[in-house]
């Protein structure tokens, strides 16, 4: 069973994001005061929460020897304990909160110009993971993350 160890938003883009407790996720349109809770800034169902693990960034760290803060990635979600990409096509559960993985959170252009060159290799399948929120409702610091064994894609 995995865990929340961060929560980030951004209320508008190329903001630095900011960390909360705890967030409201609302259900098909994503986390409340996020840019993509608006329609207008979500392109499509993918963009409504992101989350990656921490473990990827401490490894980056540890192989690199670059510094990478948990809001670097620019995912609203850093967990433990969970492959992320194993939750890739099935629903799961962040606390009382249902997502379906979407797709894989590869690494991009603008990752690495914020932070490091290195990035854009490093996280190719370690990126984290794109999703859909089924089911809203509060999502905190310390809640279960863990397959929602009743329904797969």
């Amino acid at each position: 069973m995995g865990q929340v160890q961060h929560i980030f938003i951004a209320p508008h883009r190329g903001e630095p994001m900011v960390s909360l407790a705890e967030v409201e996720a609302l259900a098909d349109c994503g986390l409340r005061g996020d840019r993509y809770a608006d329609p207008a800034n979500r392109k499509s169902p993918q963009d409504q929460i992101t989350l990656i693990e921490i473990e990827h960034i401490r490894a980056f760290s540890a192989a690199s020897g670059l510094p990478l803060a948990a809001y670097e990635p620019r995912r609203n979600l850093v967990t433990s304990g969970v492959r992320l990409n194993d939750l890739c096509g099935r629903r799961f559960r962040v606390g009382a909160v249902e997502l379906e993985g979407l797709e894989l959170c590869e690494p991009c252009a603008t990752f690495a110009r914020r932070t490091h060159a290195q990035v854009a290799r490093f996280f190719v399948h370690r990126g984290g993971l794109r999703a859909r929120i089924v089911r809203g409702g509060l999502i905190r610091v310390g809640d279960a993350i863990g397959e929602d064994r009743g329904s797969r894609n």
